[in-house]
């Protein structure tokens, strides 16, 4: 795995953070606040590049979301001073699951919650005169685990560029609260879900295969000598390729 300089890295994103913003003529930015570290770690770069007073925090529980997820969220924006607000997206999801998709499962239900969870972002947006922040990683990215036009939607990323286990070395050195750095990464769609679990592979290990593959192009192959099984290798090429579409803009026939 690559070796980073976490203050550098740090450094780097705020820098990259104030000066989009400066570049939109903008000054303020609202994200989603999770309760999990990708957000958090946004959260703390945004503030160290704009303040505290030009980052807003969404809450934007489900009635079935965890509650630890709020109260994460709750301490992550106490800690930071930044303010935030609470908007339950539960009456907009049920009304229309309730009157158009009953019989939806859960994946299609978590879709439609991310990509409500995005439209009241942009909206708040408007209202503040902000910029939508993006909380994914390069991991995510990569893998294609997000939802399009839901949480994959944003103005900027500014950390992805650093695979999940990086997030996790940056959080530890802006001393992010303990609980969001113990606790095991999910969307929080639906009750026991986790990102390790729906990927079918470790953070850790999905990072290192990512790394061989689009930083040092690794031989994949029966023949080569790989660190981990070759099953894990064509797992993971598989959940690249199959979300190439995700990465892209729309095509133009030209």
């Amino acid at each position: 795995m690559r070796e980073i300089n976490p203050a550098y890295e740090i450094e780097r994103a705020v820098a990259f953070i104030r000066a989009y913003c400066h570049q939109a003529g903008l000054n303020k930015v609202v994200l989603g606040l999770s309760g999990g570290i990708d957000s958090s770690l946004s959260a703390a770069l945004a503030v160290q590049a704009l303040g505290k007073e030009n980052v807003l925090g969404l809450l934007l529980p489900y009635r079935k979301s965890s509650a630890h997820s709020t109260d994460d969220a709750t301490v992550l924006a106490e800690s930071l001073g930044i303010k935030t607000k609470t908007i339950d997206i539960s009456p907009m999801v049920d009304a229309y699951f309730a009157m158009h998709q009953e019989e939806a499962d859960s994946l299609r239900k978590g879709n439609f919650m991310a990509r409500m969870r995005m439209s009241v972002l942009y909206d708040f947006s408007s209202q503040e005169a902000a910029l939508v922040l993006g909380t994914s990683n390069r991991t995510e990215l990569l893998v294609g685990y997000f939802t399009q036009f839901g949480d994959g939607a944003c103005a900027f990323e500014p950390i992805g560029h650093l695979y999940k286990t990086e997030v996790r070395i940056l959080s530890q050195v802006l001393d992010l609260p303990q609980s969001i750095l113990n606790k095991a990464p999910t969307a929080d769609l639906w009750e026991g879900q986790t990102d390790e679990g729906e990927l079918g592979i470790t953070y850790p290990v999905l990072d290192e295969i990512l790394y061989q593959l689009t930083e040092q192009h690794i031989e994949v192959s029966e023949t080569a000598k790989l660190d981990y099984p070759l099953a894990s290798y064509q797992h993971v090429m598989k959940l690249v390729s199959r979300s190439e579409y995700k990465r892209q803009l729309p095509p133009v026939l030209e």
